[in-house]
Parts: C-alpha cells; sequence; structure tokens
C-alpha cells in the first residue's frame, strides 16, 4: 500500500485549486462570527462535524468501489446550495486534472467522460484515492482534514492571525478528525449493500446561506 500518496494528496500545495477557496470563512469572518482563534476552533469544529463528515463519507464510498455516479447524485443531495455545488464541481475539476496526471487510471478518465462539468470534490477525491492506492479510511482522512486546513489557512490572510495559532487549532482538532473519519469509513463498508443513505448527511445551513451571499458579493478575496 502506497501510503505517501496520502501525504501527497492532502498537501496543500497539491494543485487542486483548494488555495482560492476559504470553505466559508470569508464569509464568517465578514459576519463577525470569526475574529480569533477561539472563534477559528468553533468554526472550524463545526465545519468538520457537517460539511466535513459528509464529504468524508462520500470519499470513502468512491475509494471503497461504490458507483461514482450515484454517489454524484448522494452529494448533490447533501448540498442543498447551489453555489456550493459549483464550487465543488470546480475544485472537482482542478482536482481531477491533478489526480490524473499523478495517478492515472481508467476510473478517472471514466469519471471525466461521463462528466465533463465536473463532479463533486469528494467523489473525485475518492476515486483519486482509490487510483493511489489509498484505503476508504485514507480517503476519509484527506477529504475531513481538507474540510478544516483550508479554513484555517484562509483565516490566517483574512484576519492576519498568527500561523502557528492557525496550526494550533488542526492540531487541537486530531481527536475529532480520527473519531468522524472511523465513522465516514464504517458506513462507507456498508454503502454497497444499504445505498447511499447510510453515509453522513449532516447540514450546516448557515454555511449553505452564507455561501449564497458571499457568491452576490461583489468584493472578496477568496472564490468561496
Amino acid at each position: 500500500m502506497n501510503r505517501a500518496a496520502l501525504l501527497v494528496l492532502a498537501d496543500g500545495r497539491f494543485p487542486a485549486g483548494g488555495h482560492a477557496h476559504s470553505g466559508g470563512a470569508e464569509a464568517a469572518v465578514a459576519a463577525r462570527r470569526v475574529r480569533d482563534v477561539a472563534s477559528l476552533r468553533e468554526f472550524c469544529r463545526g465545519r468538520l462535524h457537517t460539511a466535513g463528515l459528509a464529504a468524508a463519507g462520500l470519499a470513502a464510498a468512491a475509494t471503497a468501489g461504490y458507483d461514482p455516479l450515484l454517489l454524484e447524485e448522494a452529494a448533490d443531495a447533501r448540498t442543498p446550495s447551489p453555489a456550493l455545488r459549483q464550487v465543488a464541481r470546480k475544485l472537482g475539476r482542478q482536482l481531477l486534472r491533478a489526480a490524473r496526471a499523478a495517478w492515472p487510471s481508467p476510473e478517472l478518465d471514466a469519471l471525466a467522460t461521463a462528466l465533463p462539468r465536473g463532479a463533486h470534490q469528494s467523489v473525485v477525491l475518492g476515486l483519486a484515492a482509490r487510483s493511489a492506492g489509498l484505503t476508504p479510511l485514507d480517503a476519509a482522512y484527506a477529504a475531513a482534514y481538507e474540510s478544516v486546513s483550508g479554513p484555517a489557512t484562509a483565516t490566517v490572510r483574512l484576519l492576519s492571525l498568527d500561523p502557528f495559532d492557525a496550526t494550533a487549532v488542526l492540531a487541537h482538532l486530531a481527536a475529532d478528525i480520527d473519531h468522524l473519519t472511523e465513522l465516514a469509513a464504517e458506513a462507507a463498508q456498508r454503502v454497497q449493500a444499504e445505498g447511499v443513505q447510510v453515509l453522513p448527511a449532516a447540514s450546516a445551513p448557515l454555511l449553505d446561506i452564507t455561501a449564497e451571499q458571499h457568491a452576490a458579493r461583489p468584493m472578496r478575496l477568496f472564490a468561496s
């Protein structure tokens, strides 16, 4: 098993386009819901337990070999915000390009052909992990970590936070990430027999609302 591939896939320097997105942090900063290290920690914890958990489940299921087109429908059902759907597919297209260069595979090629407008980032992440020889648990880790590392990094720029403090926020969430990735991977093992309804579907209505507001703003630093 090529576990080193997980480091490549989860590396913030992997050219998947995530650096241009704040994961809802910019809107939260504008609304003063994130204003310091403590509020950033709570924002990231909330995002991890909702959007992060759902993404981890979808990614793990894709790595486990479940039909990516059915997972794409499940991802849509878990993403009520049109703005977030558009972002997820934009990030998915970029991730697919990077993954096909790093770990070429017929499954990635087939996804690109079936969904030329792009698949959800979480689904692509799972197939990328599968192509790299990783496990469903590995994919869940990558998805969960990405759900909080993006906002933490963006907030350093938005609020001029000390990057050491932002890194400490991520370290503080390590136990939560461990727990949620195990839940996501366990659900992914059941999805072949029980269907996508067993995958996590935790919602974050405020993230959906603020994503629509952010998309309408004429001036913003991040794309989402």
